[in-house]
């Protein structure tokens, strides 16, 4: 690995913007603002930032099954994925991967294979994959693979997925405004209806059964609701025991997120009401909204909240790519156009703040020390950017050079 500098291009430090040299030795940020050493890299008018780190994408699985149960190798899947996550910036990722009672997509042996071939190919890779062990909580037959992944080398984070409740709720309560999951008060819909299966229909068609298959085989889970509280208390606990960190998905009310909180699910993914993303940070809990929501101006599940306006109002800690890769840097130049907050400010929310939450302290900040995970970034004036460079560990993930 060679030493290197970068000159000229205006340095995203944790306190000022500023142009500035910096220095790369041993993969790690050696010097701020001194000579040359080793390679020069010209870096005028362009941005030098933290490389972003993404918490929660699971745009791999198009590239794993790019139409219904049309699947492609599983190692393809993984380089093309690999590749698109440098282009964008993206030098840390955590693929949320389903561990669901599902079969095809989002079944445990599918789980079982990309982290077991993220494992194999890692050498072949140029950003680092980790894996969200994004756990339907009613799959109780995952609880194996949960436990074996938080021993294995991906140092994995634990998200606390509750779709099968979700997709028994009545169809008269909002989604937003559910009761907690397993309250007494949490209305179930009549799922011999035709409303129910028709419902059911894009479930069936991401697991190759049939909706009639499906609905069957969702109402013969439901039996298992006595037991997933227990379930939840064991796998948070072999989450604590581990020290991974802990995320709880499309909380809706306080007592959800007390929930997990008492788990050790110290953050809230995706919270479906202002009410409950204030309250998680009132308890100190870190908050993630999805970058494709402030693209698009809201999100895509109707009236869940406009992640701009989380931003807007302090109540967004992170954005995560969610389904679409390229969105974490369009949501920064979104909210730049609209004067939401200094560059500085808005790029912490893909950088500084996942390192936080993921526990990552050796990333994230462009300090003396750091892992050198960096990003040239050109950004012309009332246009998109784009990303020129990308370094991992001071490696070289990505490199574009425009023709003019």
């Amino acid at each position: 690995m060679r030493d290197f500098t970068i000159i000229g291009a205006q340095v995203y430090l944790p306190d000022q913007i500023v142009e500035t040299s910096l220095t790369v030795a041993d993969g790690v940020i050696s010097e701020i603002g001194g000579p040359v050493k080793g390679e020069e890299i010209d870096g005028t008018g362009r941005i030098l930032a933290p490389a972003l780190i993404d918490v929660h994408g699971d745009a791999f699985e198009r590239q794993l099954m790019p139409r219904p149960n049309v699947f492609f190798p599983m190692e393809a899947a993984i380089l093309e994925t690999d590749r698109q996550l440098a282009a964008n910036g993206i030098a840390t990722a955590y693929h949320a991967l389903s561990i669901s009672w599902e079969p095809g997509l989002r079944s445990v042996d599918r789980a079982r294979e990309m982290i077991a071939a993220l494992h194999l190919w890692a050498n072949r890779l140029t950003v680092e994959n980790r894996v969200q062990l994004r756990w339907e909580t009613f799959c109780l037959e995952g609880m194996d693979l949960l436990k074996d992944a938080l021993e294995g080398p991906l140092t994995p984070s634990l998200a606390f997925n509750d779709h099968t409740s979700m997709a028994m709720l009545h169809p008269d309560v909002p989604q937003q405004h559910r009761p907690f999951e397993h309250s007494l008060q949490f209305r179930v819909a009549d799922a011999s209806s035709p409303l129910f299966l028709a419902k059911m229909a894009t479930r069936a068609e991401r697991s190759g059964l049939s909706a009639e298959d499906y609905v069957d085989l969702i109402k013969d889970r439901w039996q298992m609701r006595p037991r997933v509280k227990e379930a939840i208390a064991e796998v948070g606990q072999l989450g604590r025991e581990k020290n991974v960190p802990m995320l709880s998905h499309d909380d809706t009310q306080d007592e959800t997120r007390d929930f997990y909180r008492r788990h050790g699910a110290t953050i809230s993914e995706f919270p479906m009401t202002v009410a409950v993303a204030a309250v998680a940070q009132e308890r100190s809990d870190m908050v993630i909204f999805g970058a494709p929501n402030v693209v698009r101006g809201g999100s895509h599940l109707g009236d869940s909240p406009n992640a701009a306006d989380m931003v807007k109002a302090g109540l967004c800690d992170i954005l995560a790519s969610d389904y679409y890769y390229p969105a974490m840097l369009a949501a920064i130049a979104r909210m730049d156009a609209d004067n939401l907050a200094d560059r500085q400010t808005l790029w912490k929310l893909v950088s500084t703040n996942p390192a936080k939450a993921m526990k990552l302290d050796d990333r994230g900040e462009i300090k003396v020390g750091k892992r050198a995970d960096l990003v040239l970034v050109g950004w012309p004036k009332g246009h998109m950017p784009a990303i020129r460079h990308t370094w991992v560990a001071g490696r070289t993930a990505y490199c574009a050079l425009p023709r003019g």
